[in-house]
């Protein structure tokens, strides 16, 4: 009986979260009156803010993510994943995900720059850890492989690379001007981050959508770089390069994921 009511406590959470979530993010995006997530912060976190950001398209992904994440919640509130001990054991810190998703667009709105900063870093540190916590428990089926892995590792490997835009959009605005001169090499330097931690995401876990997500935004921020301001040719072609490297780590992630899983199989 305990197991169970700590079961519905936990599918209850998730539910609250996901709620939380998406009327914030309703509220925050202007749904109801007020400028676009563009506008916000002076135009800090536009496509135009810093070296890093990603052309606007980009922020399209959004869409399947948050239709992920809801269709997650559909699926863990359900009794069969009452019980669940991969469910028991990251429901709570993707609950807290969602939650922090919706505060980034709040804060955005209605706060500081610098505190998007704070929400976006702990958002990206709780998903690192539903990433490490996913890889201990591998996934019981199809269902389970989609919407738990598939749509949080969507979540993780978008924020991945929003995080950096969001930091580089805050320093644009602190930094003095002399810090213009080393800007390409300061955004080479910090995609070269971008991969260790991309590739290391799609090593703990042997899943791509990750790698897949971040690859999408380096790809509009190469984009972003050679068709509008500020212009930088070094730092589109190292995230293409990283995007490449990227896709081709989760690949080899996932091969080696089945490869493993196929000598389990055969003992």
């Amino acid at each position: 009986m305990e197991s169970r009511t700590r079961g519905i406590g936990r599918q209850s959470l998730i539910i609250a979260a996901a709620s939380f979530m998406l009327i914030a993010a309703a509220v925050g995006a202007g749904a109801f009156g007020g400028a676009s997530v563009d506008d916000l912060q002076d135009g800090a976190l536009s496509a135009q803010g810093s070296y890093l950001a990603p052309a606007g398209p980009a922020f399209s992904i959004w869409s399947l993510i948050y239709i992920g994440l809801i269709a997650y919640t559909v699926w863990q509130a359900l009794p069969a994943q009452r019980q669940d001990a991969r469910q028991q054991a990251v429901g709570g810190w993707i609950a807290a995900s969602m939650v922090l998703n919706g505060l980034w667009l709040v804060t955005a709105r209605y706060l500081t720059l610098w505190l998007t900063v704070i929400v976006i870093a702990l958002l990206l540190a709780v998903l690192a850890r539903v990433i490490v916590v996913l890889g201990r428990f591998p996934a019981r089926n199809l269902a389970d492989r989609i919407l738990t892995d598939g749509a949080n590792g969507l979540h993780f490997g978008w924020v991945t690379i929003a995080t950096v835009a969001n930091t580089a959009a805050w320093l644009t605005q602190i930094a003095p001007e002399s810090w213009a001169q080393a800007a390409d090499a300061w955004a080479v330097a910090v995609l070269v981050v971008v991969l260790v931690i991309g590739a290391a995401a799609a090593w703990a876990t042997g899943r791509i959508a990750p790698a897949l997500a971040t690859a999408w935004g380096l790809a509009w921020l190469a984009v972003g770089r050679l068709t509008g301001e500020p212009e930088s040719t070094p730092t589109a072609i190292t995230a293409i390069i990283v995007a490449v490297l990227l896709v081709a780590a989760g690949v080899v992630a996932v091969l080696r994921r089945r490869a493993r899983a196929g000598q389990s199989t055969s003992r």
